[in-house]
């Protein structure tokens, strides 16, 4: 994506715009998956604050913030309207052009939050999806929290007003982040 950038978001990385580009990607898919890897930039780097013990694959969180969409690429009506064909079109079409599976996985788990096989770096991926856009799941929430105070050893009430302010003024940002997104075309 090209041009002046308001709010400033992070560039997506460049293995992902590269792949975005081959795919023909819908400048819409770029520019949500670039606000959505924004915000878990600023999760991660608030995890990392709050808990620099708590060991968490911070790249994955990125690659996985920055592709969790990319099936939307072949299932471009879910852009506009719901559906959840992207999920395993966009694990297995990462899978084909070389990604690991444990990088790929997020195309396919960021709206599976609820399994209990899923890390903390699932659990990052999927809240950076909702609260890109000032969506707050309380569910989702209260499973980070629980994995922060597991991690910590305070109290799940410290992490979760700890957790509640950090994404209260992510979500401040929301009306920038959904104007950039609706400021690029679904098509072409």
């Amino acid at each position: 994506m090209s041009g002046a950038v308001d709010p400033p978001l992070l560039p997506l990385p460049d293995r992902v715009a590269e792949l975005l580009f081959v795919l023909g990607s819908p400048p819409r898919l770029a520019a949500h998956l670039r606000a959505v890897h924004d915000v878990a930039q600023q999760l991660a780097d608030w995890v990392e604050k709050r808990c620099p013990a708590l060991s968490f694959d911070r790249e994955a969180v990125l690659f996985g913030a920055a592709t969790h969409d990319i099936g939307k690429a072949v299932h471009v009506a879910e852009l506009s309207g719901p559906g959840a064909a992207h999920e395993q079109a966009g694990r297995s079409l990462l899978l084909g052009r070389g990604v690991s599976p444990e990088l790929a996985r997020f195309a396919a788990t960021h709206a599976s939050w609820r399994e209990a096989r899923n890390g903390l770096e699932d659990l990052l991926v999927s809240l950076a999806d909702k609260v890109w856009k000032n969506k707050r799941v309380p569910d989702l929430e209260d499973l980070v929290v629980a994995r922060l105070a597991e991690a910590t050893g305070r109290a799940a009430w410290e992490e979760f007003i700890a957790l509640d302010e950090v994404l209260s003024r992510i979500g401040d940002e929301a009306d920038e982040r959904l104007a950039f997104q609706a400021s690029f075309p679904i098509h072409g």
